[in-house]
């Protein structure tokens, strides 16, 4: 007999702003009974991918807890838990959401009450469905995106398809090798890097209070202004 999906629930502090979370317990949870993340192309193996935070999310969102993000129209693609985005929803902040998975739309909805905030923008998408419909951004946020080398292509031109004509990227890498080869290809779109590369842990300037002081990986961050 199948043993059922076990859940975590945990309370993440950003300086006063407390963020309730409902994730998968670990990363040997598994539940597909009718194969729908499979015809996707999403194995056993990879399937609880989505339902841990993992460190270059916690990263991600405490720095868009101190980042200024008042006024813009912002994605968080490959959300995952989407902690930024449940953070920057308690905000009041204009939030879409996006990932592949077919069960992380479950649970942000969940989240999202969890939390008692507005219901946040979502959609499943692939990074190369050419009819996405989300329109422009003003800021484009992510966290551990670029797992294989075919994503730097698929996901630069899905960041050049959705980006404001003035558009800021972040991105947290935890160092798997791509971040050179994906800031080329960005450039490679039409778009122009005015800046580029900080080291996350530097730019928090502590608010991590040593929690990541392992975290191998840094913060790819550029202004992006169509040519």
């Amino acid at each position: 007999m199948k043993e059922p999906l076990r859940l975590r629930y945990q309370t993440i502090e950003f300086g006063n702003v407390d963020i309730h979370v409902c994730t998968l317990r670990d990363n040997q949870q598994f539940d597909d009974p009718n194969d729908v993340a499979l015809k996707l192309g999403i194995s056993s193996a990879t399937w609880p991918l989505f339902g841990i935070i993992w460190p270059s999310s916690m990263v991600l969102a405490h720095y868009m807890a101190v980042h200024h993000t008042a006024g813009k129209r912002i994605l968080e693609i490959g959300c995952g838990m989407a902690l930024s985005s449940l953070l920057l929803n308690q905000r009041k902040d204009d939030i879409t959401a996006t990932d592949y998975h077919p069960e992380v739309g479950f649970f942000l909805e969940r989240n999202t009450q969890l939390n008692q905030g507005k219901a946040i923008g979502y959609q499943r998408l692939d990074w190369a469905d050419k009819t996405s419909d989300l329109g422009l951004f003003d800021m484009i946020i992510g966290s551990d995106l670029l797992y294989e080398d075919e994503h730097i292509n698929l996901l630069a031109d899905f960041v050049h398809k959705h980006a404001n004509a003035t558009c800021e990227v972040i991105v947290i890498d935890p160092g798997r090798g791509r971040k050179s080869k994906f800031s080329r290809q960005m450039e490679r779109t039409g778009l122009a890097i005015r800046t580029q590369s900080q080291n996350i842990l530097t730019t928090l300037n502590g608010h991590l209070k040593g929690i990541y002081s392992g975290f191998g990986g840094g913060m790819w961050r550029v202004g992006l202004t169509s040519q």
